[in-house]
């Protein structure tokens, strides 16, 4: 794995309270939509960013993309549905970096169907994928953050976890669930300099969207509902994560940051 590269100090001085330079973070789906854009900003603010994905190609090509952009970057993939894998994965970080300082957490399935035709292991797999690993990694990164007194967990919820809708319980599920983990992260780890917050994004232009973006009843859905009226393009998510992540967000613990342009403020 690639170490990081520290930067001359005048360059550190510019960025002020939101200057990462020497931190090392991990962000988990970082191979494209908006956990790439929130690795190219937490590089872009001086940290060192280790790519998580499943595809080693594609997490080659956002390191390429980023060191393009001065950034210094690291790819590491592994299934963050998998513990066993989890573990590793965090020891291979400490080897290389004596430790970890931001964790973000973006990872997420969605399995949308009415309740009726949701099997009891679809529903447990949007679980396992979306909460029960942010749990797991979550437990890794404490374990390196607490002896050093400090560290950010980010996780990325959605929209979908204080609201509902219909035929996505299991997502919805999750989702509410991740924000009640990074509460109790929250509670727990604060004592030890070690803060947990949330962003949930609403409507993004991400691959993962596409097939919604082009939908005219989607699009009629998203002038009517939101007060942008329109999508968030993925880099409007990067300042919600370079603020939680930098010491501008020193105070700020158990918070879920609403980034969807007024959709949940508005009825």
């Amino acid at each position: 794995m690639r170490t990081r590269t520290e930067e001359p100090e005048s360059e550190a001085k510019k960025r002020g309270p939101f200057d990462l330079n020497g931190r090392v973070a991990l962000i988990t789906g970082a191979g494209q939509g908006l956990g790439l854009e929130i690795a190219e900003a937490l590089a872009a603010a001086g940290a060192h960013v280790v790519l998580n994905g499943r595809q080693a190609a594609r997490l080659e090509a956002a390191v390429e993309r980023i060191e393009a952009g001065a950034g210094n970057a690291s790819p590491l993939p592994f299934d963050i549905a998998d513990p066993a894998a989890v573990v590793v994965a965090f020891e291979r970080i400490e080897a290389a970096f004596g430790g970890l300082d931001i964790l973000v957490s973006n990872v997420g399935i969605r399995h949308r169907f009415p309740l009726a035709e949701i099997s009891a292991e679809d529903f447990h797999r949007v679980l396992e994928v979306n909460l029960v690993s942010a749990f797991h990694l979550a437990k890794a990164a404490v374990a390196l953050m607490v002896p050093r007194g400090r560290g950010r967990i980010i996780m990325v919820t959605s929209i979908a976890g204080p609201l509902g809708r219909a035929n996505d319980a299991a997502y919805i599920a999750a989702k509410g669930g991740l924000a009640g983990l990074v509460r109790a992260l929250a509670v727990e780890f604060g004592p030890q300099g070690v803060t947990a917050n949330a962003i949930a994004p609403g409507y993004f232009t991400t691959e993962t969207n596409a097939p919604m973006i082009d939908d005219p009843a989607v699009e009629a859905f998203v002038k009517r509902r939101i007060p942008l009226q329109r999508w968030g393009a993925p880099r409007e998510i990067a300042g919600a994560a370079v603020f939680l992540a930098s010491d501008a967000a020193t105070y700020v613990n158990g918070h879920v940051l609403t980034v969807d342009g007024g959709l949940s403020a508005s009825f």
